[in-house]
């Protein structure tokens, strides 16, 4: 386990941590469009096998959308989906993001998100309008995206990928996410893992946990 006082590097997940979010919502406009057996489909934990190679970039936008369609009725739009598809990104707090700035000053800050090309422009465009900045990376020194790198957490080489890049100690390095699996996984490569509870404040979450960062 790392020195908590040794912290030098943060490395954040996006869902649920930075940005909030609902998979229930999503879960929810997909049974109105006439999805059954939702957990077994779509869920947080557990989805049907090309929702994962979307979220790896293995395949593109288009794949996605024709593997979609069929789990739907023949009447179904594509926007419809997309929408539904969407309907789990809420918002980022100002309270978080003007605490990510704060700590943007003292730490090196990086983003490593499973995600997908979809979402991806869905909150690029809402931190755009909320904040008048060009997008989630300008908080970060560095974002990594799952659909981009081709990797997803938990896997070892995704949290190697940001470690070796950046030239960062495991040991200096703090990981926060909402899935006690990825916490769990970065402890055992010597990454201090955070687990929070999904939509809570960092900040608070920090407090809790006894790791004192100076922002």
């Amino acid at each position: 386990m790392a020195n908590i006082s040794n912290i030098k590097n943060i490395i954040f997940d996006l869902g649920g941590v930075i940005l909030n979010i609902d998979f229930t919502v999503t879960q929810r406009e997909f049974v109105k469009l006439g999805i059954r057996n939702i957990d077994q489909t779509f869920g947080q934990y557990h989805q049907i096998e090309f929702f994962d190679l979307f979220d790896r970039g293995e395949i593109d936008e288009e794949e996605f959308l024709q593997h979609a369609q069929k789990l739907f009725p023949a009447h179904v739009s594509r926007q419809q989906i997309i929408e539904a598809w969407n309907a789990m990104l809420f918002d980022l707090p100002a309270k978080r993001f003007e605490y990510l700035q704060q700590l943007g000053k003292k730490y090196r800050l990086f983003l490593m998100s499973n995600t997908n090309s979809i979402h991806y422009k869905a909150y690029q465009e809402l931190i755009r309008k909320a904040y008048g900045i060009s997008g989630l990376d300008m908080l970060f020194e560095k974002a990594y995206y799952s659909h981009l790198v081709h990797m997803r957490k938990p896997e070892k080489r995704f949290f190697d990928l940001i470690l070796n890049e950046n030239n960062l100690l495991a040991s200096e390095t703090l990981f926060i996410d909402d899935t006690p699996i990825n916490t769990d996984a970065a402890e055992t490569y010597g990454i201090r893992g955070l687990f929070i509870k999904q939509n809570s404040e960092i900040e608070d979450a920090l407090k809790i946990s006894a790791i004192n960062l100076h922002s």
